[in-house]
């Protein structure tokens, strides 16, 4: 076992679910965040209440964690398709200011509140690791076909803050390793809408999902910090 305490922002959903009962399995503490305070049941799991748009219940769970920081902190979050069935924009005809302002909401204000409250909880002189579930599309280099603009912006904002955050932390915790994770295509709701034109194989289970990730977890340093990486370990280009 690697890490002594996971906190996992987004344990309610399919990588979060995952990624905590694979943490909880090896021994690891694990604090477990979803809306409804729903985590999978184990002796080393504590649930609780968090919402990414009510920074109030961020710092609450920040206060929860306090007296046992976590070495291993991952916001497992984000949005795609909108709660009233809206999905990515093809055109930037399709662009409106709500829609954009909630997927950044989602994708990139929660992660960076998150990164607030509990970025001072990690220990200044033992190796930590926070990391954001991120996505390829948000890197600006590898950008070739347009499109999902409201998406691509939030990532790629998203993987912006993790390289301040990760400058930041180097000049007081000088072995955390702040990173983006790209879980490539996961079994979700949020690629659900999208899985109908995946070519087999391309689409993974969560639980193996969250294998990879870990594996990538369990080899990056604090000289990896502000990187972005896929779940094969490959660094993905700013």
């Amino acid at each position: 076992m690697r890490w002594r305490c996971a906190a996992i922002f987004g344990a309610g959903g399919a990588i979060g679910g995952a990624l905590t009962e694979k943490l909880a399995s090896d021994g690891t503490k694990v604090f477990a965040g979803s809306r409804g305070a729903r985590a999978p049941e184990a002796e080393n799991v504590t649930p609780f209440h968090w919402d990414l748009t009510d920074e109030t219940s961020i710092a609450d769970a920040a206060r929860l964690m306090s007296g046992s920081p976590p070495d291993l902190v991952i916001v497992a979050s984000g949005i795609l398709t909108l709660e009233d069935g809206t999905g990515p924009e093809r055109s930037l005809k399709q662009i409106t200011a709500e829609n954009m302002a909630d997927i950044f909401a989602i994708n990139t204000i929660g992660p960076a509140l998150v990164a607030k409250h509990v970025l001072p909880l990690l220990d200044r002189k033992q190796p930590s690791t926070f990391a954001a579930l991120s996505a390829r599309v948000g890197s600006i280099s590898d950008n070739k076909i347009g499109g999902w603009h409201s998406y691509r912006a939030s990532k790629a904002a998203l993987n912006m803050l993790i390289r301040n955050y990760a400058i930041e932390m180097q000049r007081t915790h000088k072995q955390a390793s702040i990173i983006g994770l790209h879980p490539g295509t996961v079994d979700s709701a949020l690629s659900e809408p999208f899985q109908g034109n995946l070519p087999t194989g391309q689409l993974t289970k969560p639980e193996d999902a969250a294998d990879n990730l870990l594996a990538v977890l369990d080899k990056v340093g604090p000289s990896d910090s502000g990187k972005v990486f896929d779940w094969t370990g490959e660094i993905i280009p700013a």
